[in-house]
């Protein structure tokens, strides 16, 4: 018998050591199927988006990109809206920089992701380059959804490595097949990269009536823009229809 189990025997008060242990154990046991859980979620985040990366690497292709151009962009922008969106703009015959414009602005939100993840995920030095590379909607989406700092990056880290890599194979795959096939409009692969880009876009008009109006009169502008601009301007014309919606909510109390 230990000494505290004889004194507690003898009748002695004895301070219940037990108890601040047994909590420990009991959080150390949450905090690590937190952090598990934020590794499936990563996982399957990552494959199942990933392989959309078979859908820009035909449509980059199909908008005259070259493989190795398809898969540049996949290794060094790694944003799909922003991908697809310059592959639109340079395929339907509009110049670099519209696209690039367009693209540069889709991607603007990752910015604010970054700062919203930034003390949560608590880089120094060199490692926030790499870092700020991944932050996208999928991983910054894992990331909030998360109970926890530790489980906040586990679930981060474990998104953008899977997503990272499926995205850039996949792009590969894609990319290489459509090459493949000689003239991928024959086969209507050229409405693949809008139909993908939408895919991307759809589910956000659920998160109320006012992206729905925002959308809405998005594609009035987009529509109404196109047989007097250039390709790629409409689409950058079309970010005016949020501005409504943006000084709505900074009045609103």
């Amino acid at each position: 018998m230990s000494a505290a189990g004889s004194a507690r025997a003898a009748g002695e008060d004895v301070p219940d050591e037990e108890a601040p242990d047994g909590i420990a154990r009991q959080e150390s046991a949450e905090d690590e199927a937190a952090r598990a859980a934020a590794v499936r979620d990563g996982l399957g985040v990552g494959v199942a988006v990933g392989v959309s990366g078979l859908a820009f690497g035909a449509a980059a292709v199909t908008a005259g990109l070259t493989v190795a151009q398809a898969c540049a962009l996949s290794l060094l922008a790694f944003t799909g809206a922003s991908q697809f969106a310059l592959a639109g703009v340079v395929g339907g015959g509009g110049g670099l920089v519209a696209g690039t414009l367009g693209a540069v602005l889709l991607g603007g939100r990752n910015a604010l992701y970054g700062m919203r993840l930034a003390a949560t995920l608590g880089v120094r030095g060199r490692r926030r380059l790499a870092t700020a590379h991944v932050v996208i909607d999928e991983t910054a989406a894992v990331a909030t959804a998360q109970r926890g700092r530790a489980a906040a990056r586990a679930g981060f880290y474990t998104t953008a490595i899977t997503l990272y890599l499926a995205w850039n194979l996949t792009t590969l795959l894609g990319a290489v097949g459509a090459a493949r096939l000689g003239d991928p409009d024959a086969v209507g692969l050229d409405v693949l990269g809008p139909a993908a880009f939408l895919a991307l876009l759809w589910p956000r008009l659920t998160s109320g009536r006012t992206a729905v109006r925002v959308a809405v009169a998005a594609a009035v502008i987009a529509v109404a823009a196109t047989p007097v601009l250039p390709p790629g301007v409409p689409v950058m014309l079309a970010a005016v229809a949020a501005l409504p919606a943006l000084l709505g909510r900074r009045a609103a109390p």
